[in-house]
C-alpha cells in the first residue's frame, strides 16, 4: 500500500502558482497532486462568469476553449509546484491541442474534474493527456502541451525583493 501524501493547492496557493487572475483564472483547487505525473484539478460553473452573459444569452454554456484553457491551468499547476516555480518567476505558455474532443456542454451549478496526467516533459515543453468531466461522465478531453517560460528579469527582481542578489 502507498502511504505517500499527495499535495494539493487551494485557490490561494494556485494565485502564488499561476498568473492568472479572474477572469482567466479558471481553476478553484488542485488536488490528488503527485509529482509532475498528475493532477486533479476543479472548477464549479456559478453562473456568475462574466463571459456565460454572452454564451449563450438566457442559455449559459462554459465555452468550451475555457475548458481546454482549465486542463492547461491544472497542469502549469501540478509541474510548477513540483518545481516550486513561482508566479512571480515564470509563464507557463499554451503550445498545442491536439485530439480535442467535446462531448457535452457544461452550464451553471456543475463543477467539473480535470484530470491530468503528464505523457512526456523534454527540456520546458510537456505533453498532458486531459479530461474533463462532470459527475463521471466526461465532457471534453485532449492532448496539450505547454512551454514553461523562465523570465530571467522577472527571477533576478523576485531575488532582489527576497533580500537575495
Amino acid at each position: 500500500m502507498n502511504d505517500r501524501k499527495l499535495d494539493t493547492a487551494d485557490l490561494e496557493r494556485i494565485k502564488e502558482i499561476l498568473p492568472h487572475r479572474d477572469p482567466m483564472l479558471l481553476i478553484d483547487r488542485v488536488e490528488e497532486m503527485d509529482g509532475e505525473s498528475s493532477a486533479v484539478g476543479y472548477k464549479t460553473v456559478t453562473g456568475e462568469e462574466p463571459f456565460l452573459a454572452g454564451h449563450f444569452p438566457g442559455k449559459p454554456v462554459f465555452p468550451g476553449m475555457l475548458v481546454l484553457e482549465a486542463m492547461a491551468q491544472t497542469a502549469g499547476v501540478m509541474v510548477l509546484a513540483h518545481k516550486g516555480i513561482k508566479a512571480a518567476d515564470s509563464l507557463v505558455y499554451f503550445v498545442s491541442v491536439d485530439k480535442a474532443r467535446f462531448r457535452r456542454p457544461v452550464v451553471p451549478g456543475e463543477t467539473i474534474r480535470f484530470d491530468v496526467k503528464t505523457i512526456k516533459g523534454r527540456r520546458n515543453i510537456y505533453w498532458f493527456d486531459c479530461k474533463a468531466s462532470v459527475d463521471g461522465e466526461i465532457c471534453a478531453e485532449a492532448v496539450v502541451s505547454a512551454m514553461l517560460a523562465e523570465d530571467p528579469e522577472k527571477i533576478a527582481a523576485h531575488r532582489k525583493a527576497e533580500g537575495g542578489e
